[in-house]
């Protein structure tokens, strides 16, 4: 005898289709939301290695629990090292929630004017997200994912943790990443070693490593370089963490890659 297909049974399929759509919606938007918003939580007990990739292709980032042999502990750079960084890429680090809203305006105005994106405006903790957990295609939707995980990151890690690992895996010119990698190949020392104007040179090299980098090959100073590098030692005074007396003194002070006819007298 045959079963009478009953709107009772109807009903159960339909109910079965529902409870199926509704799973592969909920798991569609876990899906996005773990790709598009990783866990940036994970950098509180874990270490992210940046892997060189070879010139025009982008470095990839892994993440690890043991600490990379490379890696050094923020009391490990010199106090004017990280100074040097801090008033050249986020004057207001220890202010701020993860992003900067006036350099956000300043940075919109002249996108506007430019039409393009000319200006970042990217704080320290915008740069250890996009670094380590997303693409670095410059567009609207990254830049809101930026900025949703810098403000993440910052409630869930503390702060030193978050500066000590932007000198770890920040790029320093080609196929060179961590302050440790920077300070031995511009001037074979260690970061603790570094002093105010070398300093100010690796702060100059950061917006634009590979480009600012061309002083080193050179064995002397660009224009820009010697303007920056200057304007760099001005900031660490105004931010004491130097002297006017060292700023004084650093000015001056040849970097150990110029040639002796480019040393200022």
């Amino acid at each position: 005898m045959k079963k009478r297909f009953t709107l009772a049974n109807l009903m159960f399929l339909l109910s079965l289709c529902v409870v199926f759509m509704a799973g592969v919606l909920v798991w569609s938007t876990y899906q996005f939301f773990t790709e598009e918003f990783p866990d940036v939580a994970s950098l509180r007990n874990k270490y992210p290695v940046v892997h060189y990739q070879g010139k025009n292709r982008p470095p990839k980032v892994t993440l690890q629990r043991a600490k990379p042999a490379s890696w050094i502990k923020l009391h490990e750079a010199s106090k004017m090292a990280v100074g040097a960084i801090i008033v050249s890429e986020d004057w207001a680090f220890y202010q701020h929630q993860g992003y900067d809203a006036n350099q956000i305006k300043e940075a919109i105005k002249e996108d506007w004017e430019a039409g393009r994106f000319v200006r970042g405006a990217s704080t320290i903790t915008q740069q250890v997200v996009k670094n380590v957990f997303l693409e670095k295609d410059k567009n609207l939707w990254r830049k809101l994912k930026e900025l949703i995980l810098a403000v993440r990151l910052e409630n869930s890690t503390s702060k030193r943790k978050i500066l000590e690992t932007y000198i770890n895996i920040a790029e320093w010119g080609e196929g060179i990443f961590g302050i440790n990698a920077a300070a031995q190949n511009y001037f074979n020392k260690h970061p603790s070693q570094l002093t105010a104007k070398e300093s100010a040179f690796l702060a100059m090299l950061l917006p634009s490593p590979k480009r600012h980098s061309q002083s080193f090959k050179a064995k002397k100073l660009t224009d820009y370089a010697k303007q920056t590098v200057q304007s760099i030692l001005d900031k660490m005074t105004q931010a004491k963490y130097i002297t006017e007396e060292e700023r004084n003194q650093a000015t001056y002070a040849p970097l150990s890659f110029e040639i002796a006819s480019d040393i200022p007298l």
